[in-house]
């Protein structure tokens, strides 16, 4: 029996302040909240293509599960549980971007 394909969002960390960021269509949000949700396994292998070659504004891009049961976005790893409530782990002795 074939896997299912969960719902998922990308993510990534932005290259200028290294802050945990998720894709929106074409541009990259700092709150879950705001990703773009993707349900179909083919649509999420293009978009995770297309997000990876965004190399000047990101990098590490990959795709995580998400639980969308409860209204919300919710990361299902606590990895990613982790990473979303920021602030990054580049937090301490971070200069603020001019």
């Amino acid at each position: 029996m074939p896997k299912s394909f969960k719902p998922s969002v990308i993510t990534a960390n932005d290259l200028l302040v290294g802050d945990v960021v998720y894709l929106n269509g074409t541009t990259w949000v700092r709150d879950l909240s705001d990703a773009e949700i993707l349900t179909d396994e083919a649509d999420a292998d293009i978009r995770l293509l297309e997000a990876a070659a965004q190399v000047a504004d990101v990098v590490g891009v990959y795709l995580i599960p998400v639980d969308t049961d409860q209204g919300t976005i919710q990361t299902t790893h606590f990895r990613e549980a982790f990473r979303a409530t920021g602030p990054s782990n580049y937090a301490h002795g971070k200069r603020e971007h001019v």
